[in-house]
């Protein structure tokens, strides 16, 4: 598995689903000058993917706040996107999902991202934070049983801010109103001094 961080996004481009309209000429260029919180899950119409899809759309308000876009991606077609997008929650569908859904049937956005499952044709659950010059800040890949977390790419998103504003880092498990530090070995001590 390639490790992406500190390189620059792999670019894209093709057809996504926003709010149940298909866009022909989506892009990673599209979103200059934002953070991208770029996810893949493995296919449509399963069990793992609709709970991280809604749990996504129920924080987007706290993405936007700070500006970043998130996008989901997978290897199905737009046409599938939008048919579980008309497909209510109740019966497993992602009605009311409106962040773009982008389609990568063949394959070559989830390979340019390393995270193409070769044998079955699907995606990992892989997360990609990209920050706003369009370089890899954070990675992380799980396997397809294991939901993600998105407080926690919320909370790396913050950690991100924070140290573009501060120049400081942000130790284990912080959360904003926390500490961080200057990257000095005296402001280390100085920290677990405290």
């Amino acid at each position: 598995m390639a490790v992406l961080v500190g390189k620059p996004a792999p670019k894209f481009q093709g057809s996504a689903v926003v709010k149940n309209q298909i866009i022909k000429d989506f892009s990673l260029d599209n979103f200059k000058d934002k953070y991208v919180v770029l996810f893949f899950y493995p296919l449509n119409f399963t069990f793992v993917c609709p709970t991280e899809l809604h749990a996504f759309q129920e924080m987007l308000g706290e993405f936007e706040k700070r500006h970043a876009q998130v996008i989901g991606c997978s290897v199905d077609s737009c046409y599938s996107h939008q048919a579980w997008l008309n497909t209510p929650k109740s019966k497993g569908g992602i009605q009311g999902i409106t962040y773009p859904l982008l389609s990568d049937i063949n394959k070559t956005i989830t390979r340019d991202y390393d995270v193409l499952l070769h044998k079955e044709g699907i995606a990992y659950r892989g997360l990609f934070l990209i920050d706003r010059m369009g370089i890899v800040r954070h990675q992380v890949v799980n396997d397809l049983p294991l939901g993600r977390s998105v407080n926690e790419a919320l909370r790396m998103l913050d950690a991100l801010i924070f140290f573009e504003k501060h120049g400081e880092v942000c130790p284990a498990n912080w959360q904003v109103g926390t500490k961080g530090f200057k990257p000095t070995h005296e402001a280390l001590e100085k920290y677990f001094a405290n």
